[in-house]
């Protein structure tokens, strides 16, 4: 069984979204402020984390700030509405997707079975034998790894399925949305400036110059391909 980590200062929504998605399988972990949501995750090391970004005194920026050091666990933020900005900032931490309140319980499941999914995805995939080498860019899928000029590099996830999916296809041009719908496999609307934010976390872990990417190519007005030579 799955374990999950809700950070929620309103325990009315924490107790909402607990019973939910104890319904939908999961062992639950409530926390209701940064500092008992950091002991917890390292505790119980928890299977995805979902963060409410207005916490009173360490807020969830500063968690994902805190998680993100020692650890890839997948992490969902429930944010505002009007918080857009600190939305943009959570995912460059590190956060691999969002819902915006107030949200439908229904979704934020599916949200996080999504993102499960992801981190499931690359140990069934392939027969457990797919590796793929695009210039000195390996990819691992069965292991979730990624080595560049033979440096390991740290994804999370929604990073690893993204660059996967570049690498499958070197020089394709994918849109915003057609990653959205690659990583995403969930039917509900995105915000495509998420990928932007994705985008600019990997080319922080993988480029030599991220400024000036030699791997993770911007095409103008349209989205982004991975370099095929």
């Amino acid at each position: 069984m799955k374990t999950i980590l809700v950070v929620e200062d309103e325990m009315k929504i924490a107790r909402l979204v607990r019973d939910y998605l104890v319904q939908a399988g999961f062992d639950v972990v409530v926390a209701g402020d940064g500092e008992s949501a950091i002991a917890s995750a390292r505790g119980r090391k928890p299977d995805l984390v979902v963060l409410d970004l207005g916490l009173p005194e360490r807020d969830g920026i500063e968690v994902t700030r805190e998680l993100r050091r020692t650890s890839n666990v997948p992490i969902v933020m429930l944010t505002a509405r009007g918080e857009e900005a600190d939305r943009i900032v959570g995912l460059e931490m590190g956060a691999d997707d969002y819902v915006v309140k107030p949200f439908s319980p229904k979704e934020l499941v599916a949200r996080v079975r999504a993102v499960l999914r992801r981190t499931a995805s690359g140990a069934a995939g392939a027969g457990g034998t797919e590796i793929l080498r695009v210039s000195d860019v390996e990819v691992d899928i069965p292991r979730m790894r990624v080595r560049v000029g033979g440096r390991g590099v740290d994804l999370t996830p929604t990073e690893f399925q993204l660059l996967a999916t570049f690498a499958r296809e070197p020089g394709r041009v994918f849109t915003r949305g057609q990653l959205l719908d690659a990583v995403h496999g969930v039917a509900f609307e995105s915000y495509e400036r998420a990928i932007d934010a994705h985008v600019k976390n990997i080319r922080r872990k993988i480029e030599p110059v991220p400024g000036q990417p030699r791997y993770l190519l911007t095409v103008h007005g349209v989205g982004y391909r991975f370099a095929d030579a």
